[in-house]
């Protein structure tokens, strides 16, 4: 029993160019990540490979017409937008409106928070250096998840499973945990509803946008369990669980819950340990119902009548990964996650203030609190709409998230030198290191590269010749970087590859 898996977490970010609140965001999104590339030496020919995607495959066992798709869905078509790779194996890149980082595979919850805040410090200085262009504003972004105009774009997380799993008992034991876990990985709001009509705050950012508990769709009529079954990986041995449902974290606290705590599930999941049979009656209505209330107080029931609260639903969950692991045995990654989860639905319980240091919603309501106190504010008053902004402001110096953990009152997980690191250095232990070393070593010969596969342009070949990395523990810094280290040219590589 362990949170090691591979998984990895997709950011994209509000922008926003000060004095040109008209600005297309497509082409400031593009600015940006082309900005980044220019300054790191990234403009180069190396292109996404979209070859081996499938976004359209259910995991419930078809395919869905790409004449009915909606546009959004066509995640494998290249339309001309800024798309790079950077050397630490992630991918930047304009999703529609947005730019995005994808962190490289990781293989620990703690390497998640480790290459998710570097993507951060990407995307600050790509926003930076874009502002510096003649002629330029200055841009901004926010590690968000809505435009406070009725828009939500997402904080994805993929987790890579087992694939004789049956997918229904996916369904039936995350919907409850998702459901409930918002009570640690909430951003929190201003507002209730998606168009924020309802004057109030609420824990999560993501939750009013949520409409049907299954289904394939990202962007309209969002579900609670996406099943797009593109593992990008080899398909008969893995599953990748793709995650839509979570806002985006600015604390470390928050990201190493999250993907520790979903971590554990699946591992239970994997092994059959959950009880069958323990659903929520009505998971849309519990999940606005459990955001909308920051005692955590709120019941919502389950199929057997049974009320509880998102409290009671993730101690649920705990004591379960307890038993598991006395049973299979941990190891200190795990052990962290297990302590860290168990200390905080304490404090929760007792007040939610008591994570004031740790958890992004509860520090954001603190902060509206004292603004409310102070000024004499209602939940309809602009001020706390721009305090609720800035909170996300990634620019350090601007943010007020920055600005807690500057003054000591969010706590840190890592340090700035070893996020410094992970911002051109990959991961060491999958094959994101294989992809980072190729692109570090052997740029010009690198034609295009996706999760899975590395296309080299080598002289002498009439076509192009891909190398694939199916297998996401393979390809390691253990496994390869010998062959880095003995090959001078991409050529060399290659043949040493397959001979």
């Amino acid at each position: 029993m362990t949170v090691h898996r591979v998984q990895g977490s997709e950011v994209e970010y509000g922008i926003t160019v000060q004095g040109q609140p008209n600005a297309n965001p497509m082409v400031t999104s593009t600015h940006v990540v082309n900005s980044y590339a220019a300054a790191h030496g990234l403009t180069r020919r190396a292109r996404w490979d979209f070859e081996e995607e499938s976004p359209l495959r259910d995991a419930r066992g078809f395919d869905l017409s790409r004449e009915v798709a909606d546009p959004s869905q066509l995640t494998d078509e290249d339309l001309g937008l800024a798309n790079i790779i950077l050397t630490n194996g992630a991918r930047l890149y304009v999703d529609h409106a947005h730019p995005e980082f994808s962190s490289p595979e990781v293989t620990t919850p703690m390497d998640v928070v480790r290459w998710e805040k570097a993507g951060e410090e990407v995307m600050r200085s790509g926003a930076e250096l874009a502002g510096q262009m003649p002629g330029a504003q200055p841009i901004v972004l926010y590690k968000n998840n809505i435009d406070n105009k009725g828009a939500s774009y997402g904080s994805h997380e993929n987790y890579l499973m087992d694939r004789a799993v049956p997918f229904e008992q996916v369904v039936e034991h995350l919907i409850p945990f998702f459901v409930s876990r918002q009570v640690f990985t909430g951003a929190g709001r201003v507002g209730q509803r998606q168009d924020g009509s309802v004057h109030a705050f609420q824990i999560s950012q993501r939750a009013d946008y949520f409409e049907v508990n299954v289904g394939l769709e990202t962007t309209l009529k969002r579900p609670i369990i996406n099943t797009r079954d593109e593992p990008h990986a080899d398909p008969k041995k893995y599953r990748r669980l793709h995650v839509i449902i979570g806002d985006a974290n600015c604390s470390e606290t928050a990201i190493l819950l999250k993907h520790g705590t979903t971590s554990l599930v699946l591992a239970m999941i994997e092994a059959g340990f959950l009880p069958r049979g323990r659903s929520l009656a009505r998971p849309i209505e519990a999940l606005h119902a459990i955001s909308y209330d920051p005692t955590l107080t709120q019941v919502v029931e389950l199929d057997d009548g049974t009320q509880v609260t998102a409290l009671d639903l993730q101690w649920q969950y705990l004591t379960a990964a307890r038993e598991f692991v006395d049973r299979e045995g941990s190891d200190p990654e795990t052990d962290q996650v297990l302590e860290l989860w168990e200390s905080t639905l304490t404090r929760l319980g007792r007040d939610p203030m008591l994570c004031v240091d740790e958890l992004d919603w509860v520090a954001k309501l603190a902060l509206l609190e004292r603004y409310r106190e102070r000024d004499n504010l209602d939940w309809d008053h602009a001020k706390l709409h721009l305090v609720d902004l800035q909170y996300h402001d990634i620019r350090t110096h601007k943010g007020l998230f920055h600005q807690l953990v500057r003054t000591g009152r969010m706590k840190r997980l890592l340090t700035d030198d070893v996020v410094r690191a992970a911002v051109t250095e990959p991961p060491h232990d999958t094959r994101a290191y294989f992809r980072g070393m190729c692109l570090t070593r052997f740029a010009p010969d690198v034609a295009a590269a996706s999760w899975d596969s590395v296309i080299f342009d080598l002289p002498g070949h009439d076509s192009l010749q891909r190398i694939p990395t199916m297998e996401p523990l393979r390809g390691t810094a253990e496994m390869v970087s010998h062959l880095f280290e003995s090959s001078a040219s991409a050529t060399e590589l290659f043949r040493a590859i397959t001979a």
